[in-house]
């Protein structure tokens, strides 16, 4: 069964400090097209969560991205509840790391897909 790669796409984008805030938009959007060469890498299905100001941005081939009506943390909470499939989320968030770690989800940093070495 494949493993479904949720990524907190505020958290991740916010862990790296290049201007990010000045456009939000345009850095999910540069976080969803690196995500694509990770996901051939590693035969993942990843979803991008977004919210706020990235509200709509597109989803392009092997990453689909969902934009939370509200809290992306509370949307991510949904996903991983009705997968159906193995879950790793990616997140720093310690609060959003318990929630879904008890409904069995697996957490790794944001370093893992974006900006870093990792830390899986």
């Amino acid at each position: 069964m494949t493993t479904l790669l949720i990524v907190d796409g505020a958290n991740v984008v916010g862990s790296v400090p290049d201007g990010w805030w000045r456009d939000r938009r345009g850095a999910a959007e540069r976080l969803r097209d690196s995500l694509v060469t990770y996901a051939e890498r590693e035969g993942v299905d990843i979803v991008l969560v977004v919210e706020g100001a990235a509200r709509g941005v597109g989803s392009v081939p092997r990453v689909r991205v969902e934009s939370a009506a509200g809290s992306g943390d509370d949307h991510i909470v949904e996903l991983v509840a009705v997968a159906g499939q193995p879950c790793v989320v990616v997140t720093a968030d310690r609060e959003l790391r318990s929630r879904v770690g008890k409904l069995g989800a697996e957490c790794v940093g944001p370093r893992t897909v974006y900006g870093g070495d990792g830390d899986r």
